[in-house]
């Protein structure tokens, strides 16, 4: 994997910009040189080499880097976007050149962030997850119209150094979300609810802890890496009659698969309704 050439200026260093430059640096595809961070809140800047307080200075950087191109990663809150952008746009005015722009922002339509850009350059969105943490994370990406194969192969570039990647319609993005974005809360409230059983039935809680951790690790890698569907992995482990059958007889008769079909429907639901804002 190459190194990405131009400057990659990201709006808003909070935890998820922080987890993509960091999973990029480490895997050498960013070089810390290139890249820029424009945040208001100092105490974010000591995790970043080039960390700017607004877009007038960060630009300024950016005039000294020698390109004719570069890629604006929108990392702040949905809400926060045009207040973000306003100050970029105006900079971006006195370029020679046009910025393409990637947002991570979710229930954000790339017609809501052409808007906000002046519709002057491509937006492609992307929704990756906090697993790119510890650069096991899945993204999907969603370029525009107007995006080159050079704009997208950047993109998957830049995500797949922090886990898998997949390109699809944006149609397909607030069920994206609803599955792989909001996907690490939905194994966290399983672990839980795990962690509570296990200290009701004796275990201390750093035993739970590790109990449930290496329990949900080993099984996510036992999927990753088997061609089997879940439904046959589980089969794997349920004996009728047994212990595992009883746990998932009782989950089934309180119709914990279907509440958690019906959740992942409510998630793309309400980014579609963040997308109407």
């Amino acid at each position: 994997m190459q190194t990405i050439q131009q400057p990659i200026i990201f709006i808003g260093g909070g935890n998820m910009a922080r987890a993509i430059i960091t999973g990029a640096i480490n895997a050498q595809t960013l070089d810390p040189e290139r890249v820029a961070v424009i945040d208001p809140n100092p105490d974010c800047h000591q995790h970043y080499k080039n960390p700017f307080a607004d877009a007038q200075q960060c630009f300024s950087w950016l005039r000294t880097q020698n390109t004719d191109q570069a890629t604006i990663v929108l990392a702040v809150k949905p809400q926060m976007l045009e207040a973000a952008v306003a100050p970029i746009c105006s900079e971006i005015a006195s370029l020679k050149f046009e910025p393409s722009f990637i947002s991570i922002l979710a229930g954000t339509t790339i017609h809501q962030l052409e808007q906000a850009t002046n519709e002057a350059t491509c937006v492609i969105r992307v929704m990756p997850n906090t697993p790119a943490q510890v650069g096991l994370g899945m993204s999907a990406i969603a370029p525009s119209l107007r995006s080159t194969s050079a704009d997208i192969d950047l993109a998957r570039e830049l995500f797949s150094s922090i886990g898998k990647v997949i390109e699809i319609k944006e149609d397909l993005m607030n069920a994206f979300t609803a599955l792989a974005g909001s996907g690490p809360a939905y194994i966290f409230y399983l672990a839980q609810a795990m962690q509570q059983a296990a200290t009701k039935l004796g275990f201390d809680q750093a035993q739970a802890s590790t109990i449930v951790a290496q329990t949900i690790l080993g099984s996510a890698t036992l999927m990753n890496q088997s061609d089997a569907s879940p439904e046959a992995l589980r089969a794997m482990v349920t004996s009728k009659g047994g212990t595992t059958h009883a746990a998932t007889s009782s989950m089934d008769n309180q119709g914990v698969m279907q509440a958690i079909v019906q959740a992942i429907h409510a998630a793309k639901e309400r980014g579609e309704e963040l997308g109407k804002v």
